[in-house]
């Protein structure tokens, strides 16, 4: 397992989903309680589409949070020294190593969940490092468009997992529980109000190039939905001067819609999407 060191000592671990000629390389970045191995099939649906793909555990997560906290599974997704700033300079700095890696190719930013909001973050002053940027299961950091509070509230009665918010298939909420490597923790718990509130902010005034944005959402995603994505592209468009921005709404789709009983008709619009904005090297 790869790993790369951060500015404050911690050990981060990822993934690397290799094809032999990449077209581009595609980063993902996961959300809060999970982790990269949670990826595997979207990551082998973008190599045989000619995508090579980086995903890493981040700080707290995964393999990176275990071996942060010596094994402790009960501390997973808590940050460490740093906090969230620290998270979201290393996720930075992950790209950064990717582009020394495969100084070539275009860099596509993928963001689910939390993964999103700190590409958001990540874009407000770095758009240039970046050929495009995807961001699933999204929302507008602003209170009243970003649900704070129980995500799992409006789907409680479906199940008894407290996951049954992520996806309509039982299966990925069952899946989700089992994980050893996963928690249904409050990000509130997990990162304290004074980092949770770090999450809070818009989309830049002036973008340093005009970056190509696919936002992916489901309808019935408690995060933010489909009203919070297009408060998301009005802002992306009308503050950050951005002209390529897509949203996508699921209908009846939850929060994990790369998990979804649809997923293949939302991966199956990603590589479109992509298609037509980085061609092939054949």
């Amino acid at each position: 397992m790869p790993s790369y060191e951060d500015a404050h000592g911690v050990e981060i671990t990822y993934d690397v989903y290799q094809v032999e000629t990449p077209r581009a390389v595609v980063q993902v970045a996961h959300g809060v309680g999970e982790h990269a191995g949670r990826y595997r099939l979207l990551a082998e649906h973008l190599n045989a589409n000619g995508f090579t793909v980086y995903a890493d555990d981040h700080r707290g997560h995964g393999r990176t949070g275990m071996a942060q906290w010596q094994g402790d599974a009960t501390r997973l997704g808590r940050l460490g020294v740093g906090g969230l700033r620290a998270t979201v300079d290393a996720l930075h700095d992950f790209s950064r190593l990717i582009r020394e890696e495969n100084p070539d190719l275009p860099l596509v930013f993928f963001g689910h969940s939390w993964g999103s909001l700190m590409g958001q973050m990540i874009l407000n002053t770095h758009s240039s490092d970046y050929d495009a940027a995807v961001l699933s299961g999204t929302a507008y950091r602003v209170l009243g468009s970003m649900n704070s509070g129980d995500l799992n509230k409006r789907h409680a009665h479906l199940g008894t997992t407290g996951a049954e918010w992520l996806s309509r298939d039982p299966a990925v909420a069952q899946a989700f529980v089992d994980d050893p490597l996963t928690t249904l923790t409050p990000i509130a718990k997990l990162f304290g109000l004074a980092d949770a509130s770090r999450l809070l902010g818009r989309p830049s005034r002036s973008f340093a190039r005009d970056l190509p944005l696919l936002i992916q959402v489901g309808g019935d995603d408690p995060l933010g939905g489909e009203a919070s994505a297009r408060k998301l592209e009005k802002a992306y468009r009308e503050r950050s001067g951005l002209t390529d921005v897509t949203t996508i709404v699921y209908p009846g789709a939850r929060h994990e819609i790369y998990n979804e009983t649809n997923k293949a008709e939302v991966m199956a619009d990603l590589t479109a999407w992509l298609d037509a904005r980085i061609p092939s090297r054949e």
